[in-house]
């Protein structure tokens, strides 16, 4: 039994979804990027209406983690034209797993990746994709450990800085996380 609860975020929600989306981004990305930047992209692509938007999106699906009813992360999952860079019916995507710093090394991403996984399979695609910071060696390792594999790469812009995510994707198989 997981030590982490699992549910699905609503539109009540937004408010917590914004303070951990928030929270959890800085935690990551604080550290290889200027406070100016990092402000400009929290402002702009994790503001209220932003997230408004995109939890209303009928092709996008978040989920919230938890311990002991205290939020510790959360993933947020895209299927169809909601795909961010790679719009293809026979794919599915993880655009977000983030988590509190103070949850590194503590299975949460293992907990989260397996869930996006498990929902990702229903829909019965040929591939699960993700985008992540070629800076961001960690989560590289920890997507490399799961079998996913890069196959390309795209330029996101933090603030005024342009950086390059890798693209990576695991093939889905009935063996794979039952």
């Amino acid at each position: 039994m997981s030590q982490y609860d699992f549910r699905k975020i609503s539109a009540a929600d937004i408010i917590e979804l914004q303070k951990i989306s928030r929270a959890t981004f800085r935690d990551t990305f604080a550290e290889h990027n200027t406070e100016e930047d990092l402000n400009h992209y929290l402002d702009e692509q994790l503001s209220f209406n932003k997230l408004s938007e995109e939890l209303n999106n009928p092709y996008s699906t978040f989920y919230f983690a938890s311990e002991n009813e205290k939020l510790v992360g959360y993933l947020k999952l895209n299927c169809s034209t909601a795909q961010t860079e790679l719009i293809d019916e026979k794919a599915f995507e993880i655009e977000r797993i983030y988590i509190l710093k103070e949850y590194f090394g503590k299975g949460l991403g293992q907990f989260l990746l397996n869930n996006a996984i498990k929902i990702g399979k229903e829909m019965n695609p040929t591939y699960i994709w993700l985008g992540v910071w070629e800076k961001n060696s960690r989560a590289i390792r920890f997507y490399e450990k799961n079998g996913f594999k890069v196959f390309s790469s795209h330029l996101f812009t933090l603030g005024n800085d342009v950086q390059t995510d890798l693209l990576m994707k695991l093939a889905i198989t009935n063996e794979y996380y039952l």
